[in-house]
């Protein structure tokens, strides 16, 4: 995608929010065809990250905000939308504003999401063979749908009217 179509896919934010995205300085390197979702951090506005996924065959970008806090790295927290477990000091509390009048209205949707927005790869890493979960492959495949449905799933609460 094109820095033009990804600031056409953005369904939550306004004109001069999308004039103002940064883009990560190796855009032109993305797969997309490898990822379920291309998400990151804008590098000026580090609160500021973005996730773009297709949806029904349409590319839907959504602006979300890490929170302002950052949680103690003594605990571990799980990625609402990948399922991975990290320090909870690599996670962040996201919320988007919702389309329409309800995002107007200041109503936002939030989930704990891998703060580096690099779900996608974080699925990608094998686990380890044991006698519960004896191929590798299968459990990525697993991971990947689920991580699609839960995707599509915050998507669909930010775009609902």
């Amino acid at each position: 995608m094109t820095e033009v179509e990804i600031r056409r896919s953005l369904v939550n934010s306004s004109k001069s929010e999308t004039t103002a995205v940064t883009f990560p300085p190796a855009l032109h390197d993305v797969v997309w065809e490898d990822l379920e979702y291309f998400g990151w951090r804008d590098p000026k506005l580090p609160q500021r990250g973005y996730i773009i996924a297709q949806v029904d065959g349409e590319p839907i970008g959504l602006m979300v905000r890490a929170a302002d806090s950052r949680m103690s790295s003594g605990r571990s927290l799980q990625c609402v939308l990948c399922r991975s477990v990290h320090k909870a000091d690599r996670m962040s509390l996201f919320t988007a504003k919702r389309t329409g009048p309800a995002g107007r209205n200041g109503d936002t949707v939030g989930t704990y999401i891998c703060a580096d927005l690099d779900c996608s790869q974080h699925i990608r890493i094998p686990p380890l063979v044991t006698p519960l979960q004896p191929d590798p492959e299968a459990a990525v495949a697993e991971r990947i749908a689920g991580l699609l449905e839960r995707l599509n799933s915050f998507i669909g609460n930010v775009t609902r009217a």
